[in-house]
């Protein structure tokens, strides 16, 4: 029997940064009717919260060194403001939507990341996701909203990448959809050029891939968005794309594609 279609994409930027954006993405998501799971990051709010309560941040290679200190933040800002923001917004535009953690429901499983060459403090690694919860939220009409927040299952709540949530969420539903992975951010896909706009790589193989990072047109944040992108193709997840908000409603806008 054909599986039907499931829509998981992730937002993060400045779509999350600006109102009118967020707003504009939130309405077009809500039309959207097949089933459909949403996962948002926050790293922006995170780190201008952390600035005005005087907590250092510290990236390295696009990912978030979590302190103690910084946990906090990251759990109130994600999971908090943020999440019920974008469920209340939902709830606007008539999408029955429902904010999580991975803690929630036991939905999302992972472990404190261990210290090899950097210790990254309490970010964790996803292990499982439990696909038949959220596939009955999904058979009730209700489109859950993730937060980057997971659990260890013995009290520990982590501050998980919300790339790697998407991605990991995507290939664990492959089991029962034919599932889409959207990342969708300010810029309209992968850029040849940062300074150009306009210059997106509209199709990155694995070959390329490594061909981009070695010639530093890959870097950063980048970095870990795109192996998640293809962690998820080498799983049981259909399509990847990186877009802008548009392609929520045009998928014929100029992006980028990636492919095995």
């Amino acid at each position: 029997m054909k599986k039907r279609k499931l829509l998981v994409a992730k937002i993060g930027g400045n779509i999350i940064e600006n109102q009118d954006s967020l707003n504009s993405f939130l309405s077009d998501f809500a039309k959207i009717k097949q089933p459909k799971i949403l996962v948002h990051g926050g790293g922006k709010s995170a780190t201008n919260l952390a600035m005005r309560l005087g907590v250092r941040t510290e990236m390295i290679d696009g990912r978030r060194i979590t302190s103690v200190e910084n946990l906090e933040i990251v759990v109130k800002t994600y999971a908090g403001l943020l999440n019920k923001k974008i469920v209340a917004s939902l709830q606007k535009h008539n999408c029955n939507a429902l904010g999580l953690t991975g803690s929630d429901a036991n939905v999302i499983l992972a472990e404190k990341r261990p210290v090899q060459f950097i210790d990254y403090g309490y970010v964790g690694d996803v292990i499982n996701v439990n696909a038949d919860t959220i596939k009955e939220f999904l058979e009730l009409g209700i489109t859950p909203v993730f937060c980057a927040v997971t659990h260890d299952g013995n009290g520990q709540l982590l501050n998980t990448n919300a790339d790697t949530i998407a991605s990991e969420i995507a290939s664990a539903m492959g089991d029962h959809y034919e599932v889409s992975l959207f990342y969708c951010f300010e810029l309209k896909g992968v850029l040849e050029d940062i300074g150009d706009k306009d210059s997106v790589i509209e199709h990155i193989n694995l070959e390329k891939y490594n061909k981009l990072i070695e010639a530093k047109i890959i870097a950063d944040g980048m970095l870990p968005k795109l192996q998640n992108c293809f962690d998820a193709l080498q799983k049981k997840v259909s399509e990847v794309h990186i877009a802008n908000a548009e392609f929520i409603k045009d998928q014929t806008t100029k992006h980028t594609t990636l492919s095995l």
